[in-house]
């Protein structure tokens, strides 16, 4: 059940009902039917995996109460340290353990000796680095004295299991979230309108951009020899697109029908494609998963190896960003692809620009100066490189695909298999545009009503509306992010 299908419209239907007329401003019982709603939605993909889900809540629910009760730090941080363990150890086990079997039994053939290692039938329960992480910072953040244990178990199950957020995110902060489910929740007009408007901008990116693109992009990766380069680098760009467009707009969607049930969601993206370098990149993109990795994970590591100096800070980041890439999935492919972006980083160690922020500079026609626009073309060149990596099954499609891509003498203009896509690029230039040019708020659509008039507006609306219908197909195509 995906946001952009007629089951979850129904779903979402019935819940919306519910959760604002015979339940309004009964934050108990609203929360019960939010958990109750997130567990169905969570069980739908499947029902055999939701214990996982519900056991993880209640250990981590004791244990931050113990932590909360805790007479002295050690004991605090040691029953933390044991939480983090048992977090990442879920993640190791349902995630990573087939791919350490498997690299191990290759590292046995690799010096000759045979290996009758098998693979274990896991199957990775759907969403489990979004609400571990969760559990994870629930736990960090009892013990640092920013919050208190939540004595609510309703309200704490709700926020680990939220339905809109548990698949692909965002991932809340239990400070920013928790506290909303605790008020009174009353149909807010103006906040629902922006979350339709929200959700009509994700189903644009998903529906129209996103999906689209999948197909070329799909058929060209499924077979990469005797591709001309020059379809390879074309395609290496789109899928740039298509993976900034599916998972930009589920997090626009997941913030939107947050917004209809009366809460704020973090936001997930601000424009990434604008950025001027890898920091200001990785600022913008994936924003919950980021700010996470840099509370948990880069900020301990830097003051750990503050006094080697620009060398410290360097580790910190590599290390932090092969957890990044480590974090999508179990293959050499997103480790590379971590260590990679990581290695990006140094130029703007060395140079002391990492924790800089400089503004953008703009011109009085509101383009960005020649230097500005001339870096954000370079670093979405170096991320589309980059992507090749995380695209790739293994690492032998990635050197397949690069040894295409930098083929010089294979470069030429016949590009025709991709001439379908002319009107798609062209939506997607003027999804850049649009972005460009309301690059100040959450979503392009926010300030459409200040704006335009009522007629026009629902014009726009429509034509995406129409556009939407027109290019949804039959099958629902599962957004890209739900494998992580």
């Amino acid at each position: 059940m995906i946001f952009n299908s007629f089951s979850f419209l129904v779903f979402f239907a019935i819940i919306f009902f519910l959760y604002y007329i015979p339940l309004k401003e009964k934050t108990k019982q609203q929360n019960w039917l939010l958990l109750c709603a997130s567990y169905f939605f969570y069980g739908f993909a499947d029902w055999k995996i939701t214990p996982i889900l519900l056991v993880a809540t209640i250990v981590f629910f004791f244990l931050g109460r113990e932590i909360q009760k805790a007479n002295s730090t050690k004991k605090a941080s040691l029953l933390t340290s044991l939480g983090v363990i048992g977090g990442v150890g879920i993640l190791v086990y349902f995630k990573y353990f087939n791919f350490f079997i498997d690299s191990f039994a290759s590292l046995l053939n690799a010096i000759g000796l045979k290996s009758n290692i098998g693979t274990f039938n896991i199957i990775m329960p759907l969403g489990i680095s979004f609400f571990t992480f969760k559990l994870i910072s629930y736990i960090i953040e009892i013990q640092r004295g920013k919050i208190e244990h939540c004595s609510d178990f309703v309200s704490f199950s709700t926020y680990i299991a939220f339905f809109p957020t548990i698949l692909s995110g965002p991932i809340d902060k239990p400070n920013t979230f928790i506290p909303q489910l605790q008020k009174k929740r009353s149909f807010d007009y103006a906040l629902a309108v922006d979350g339709c408007r929200q959700i009509l901008w994700g189903l644009f990116q998903k529906v129209i951009i996103a999906d689209q693109l999948a197909r070329v992009v799909n058929g060209v990766w499924s077979e990469i020899p005797g591709q001309s380069g020059s379809v390879l680098l074309i395609v290496a760009i789109l899928y740039s697109v298509q993976l900034y467009a599916d998972f930009s707009g589920y997090s626009h969607m997941a913030i939107g029908v947050g917004k209809l049930l009366g809460f704020n969601v973090t936001k997930n993206f601000n424009y990434p494609f604008f950025s001027r370098n890898i920091a200001e990149f990785w600022r913008n993109w994936h924003m919950s998963l980021t700010s996470w990795l840099t509370d948990y994970v880069f900020m301990p590591l830097n003051v750990k190896f503050r006094n080697l100096g620009n060398l410290g800070i360097i580790l910190a980041i590599i290390i932090n960003m092969v957890a990044v890439g480590l974090w999508h999935g179990a293959n050499w492919t997103f480790a590379v692809f971590g260590l990679y972006n990581g290695l990006l980083f140094i130029p703007l160690i060395l140079s002391g620009s990492f924790f800089k922020k400089k503004k953008l500079k703009t011109n009085k026609f509101d383009l960005p100066s020649f230097l500005d626009f001339n870096k954000m073309i370079g670093t979405f060149l170096l991320v589309s490189l980059g992507l090749i990596v995380f695209r790739a099954h293994n690492i032998g499609q990635a050197w397949s695909y690069m040894e295409g891509f930098f083929n010089l003498s294979d470069y030429y203009t016949d590009t025709a298999g991709l001439g379908a896509l002319k009107h798609i690029i062209t939506l997607a230039i003027i999804m850049f545009i649009i972005e460009w040019l309301e690059r100040a708020k959450e979503f392009p659509m926010q300030n459409i009503q200040s704006k335009y008039n009522k007629i026009f507006r629902w014009l726009i609306y429509s034509v995406i509306i129409f556009l939407i219908g027109m290019f949804m197909h039959s099958e629902e195509t599962p957004f890209i992010y739900f494998q992580f």
